[in-house]
């Protein structure tokens, strides 16, 4: 059963760290299951470091099936729920790492590209289109973006040894939300099966792993709209909804 707090905490700070969220041995698997795609000549975008380590992949949901399902039932699936109502649905999936021989980081900012099956029509809610490993992007506009919620699934313990995440409470109303100020910045520590649940408009940084440190960073980052339908002609490039309703 999910907590009062874990729901008002995403509508107020517009993020909550929901804890053992993702049992052990899903935790294994994930992680196995991600390599073995990785060690994939085809099927998944990725970026690697010089000794061959992952820190980056992007189209992860048809070689990793399980993450069309294991946020299907329990804490995680109660939390979309109540969050975003009983449309919802996962619109993309992506990996991130900071592997010991490859540390990055990230300024502040916040999420607003989402995956289309089209990027060319004419709209007034969506512009800048890209394309990302050979999928259509757009920068969406506010009204969509608060309708979504990001989970950030934690496959490593993250410390300040490992370039922990960054938030500024309250910063997720709008594309131009200051919230409470870089002051004001908080660090999300996690052990493996956190997650972070967070809006995409959020604004957020990562910091660099500290020099010498032995430990990856490995996040399975989800995202989630609340709705199918999408303004003038457009379409998710995937919009997967839980197979437990």
């Amino acid at each position: 059963m999910i907590k009062d707090d874990v729901v008002d905490n995403i509508t107020s700070q517009g993020f909550a760290v929901i804890h053992r969220a993702v049992d052990r041995l899903m935790v294994q698997r994930l992680t196995t299951r991600c390599e073995q795609a990785f060690a994939l000549e085809e099927g998944v975008e990725r970026a690697r470091s010089s000794r061959g380590h992952v820190y980056a992949a992007r189209n992860l949901m048809d070689v990793v099936p399980e993450v069309q399902t294991f946020w299907c039932s329990g804490v995680l699936a109660e939390t979309l729920r109540r969050v975003l109502g009983d449309r919802f649905g996962l619109v993309r999936v992506l990996f991130f790492d900071k592997p010991p021989d490859r540390t990055w980081a990230l300024p502040w900012h916040k999420d607003t590209a989402v995956a289309v099956r089209d990027n060319s029509l004419e709209s007034a809610s969506f512009s800048r289109p890209t394309t990302k490993a050979s999928v259509p992007h757009v920068v969406a506009s506010d009204n969509l973006l608060t309708r979504m919620l990001t989970l950030r699934v934690h496959l490593d313990e993250v410390t300040d040894e490992n370039g922990p995440l960054r938030v500024i409470p309250r910063s997720h109303a709008s594309s131009t939300c200051d919230g409470d100020g870089v002051e004001a910045a908080e660090t999300i520590h996690s052990a493996p099966g956190d997650v972070l649940a967070m809006r995409p408009l959020l604004t957020h940084s990562s910091g660099s792993s500290q020099k010498g440190t032995t430990r990856h960073r490995r996040i399975l980052h989800l995202e989630f709209a609340a709705d199918r339908e999408l303004p003038d002609g457009y379409a998710w490039h995937d919009f997967i909804q839980p197979s437990n309703p």
